[in-house]
């Protein structure tokens, strides 16, 4: 389990954010969740192979396309989808893994942390925030 300090130091200290299963839909989690962390501040950097676009952004079919650095993989995806999603990660070594609420993969943390990837599961990004940070209006 991460620690708030040490999750609040993570936060604080990452630019790039690279969001696995945004959808362009306004009505899903992603498509919110993504939007305000592009309003403070954060770089959003939208996966997806069924979108072009997101908030502006450019989408990338997968993590591997990403040609920038990550510092946080997002993850809006099914729990048994999310461990191919952290295989691709992991050469992109991000300092965390976050698997939003609902989402728990115990054999897909374990592979993270076993490569020095802090992982979060089972908790929103965005109320993460508002109860750590001083946030952007």
């Amino acid at each position: 389990m991460i620690s708030d300090s040490d999750l609040t130091d993570l936060l604080q200290h990452a630019k790039t954010i690279a969001v696995v299963g945004i959808s362009s839909n306004p009505t899903r989690a992603s498509f919110g969740v993504s939007r305000f962390l592009q309003r403070q501040g954060y770089r959003i950097i939208p996966v997806n192979p069924a979108e072009k676009e997101v908030h502006g952004e450019h989408v990338y079919p997968t993590l591997a396309d990403v040609p920038d650095a990550i510092d946080i993989v997002d993850i809006f995806r099914r729990a048994d989808a999310v461990l191919p999603v952290v295989q691709e990660a992991i050469p992109k070594k991000p300092r965390l893994i976050w698997m939003q609420e609902g989402i728990v993969n115990e054999e897909a943390a374990q592979l993270a942390e076993s490569n020095g990837i802090r992982v979060v599961m089972d908790r929103c990004i965005l109320k993460e925030l508002a109860r750590l940070l001083p946030l952007n209006k």
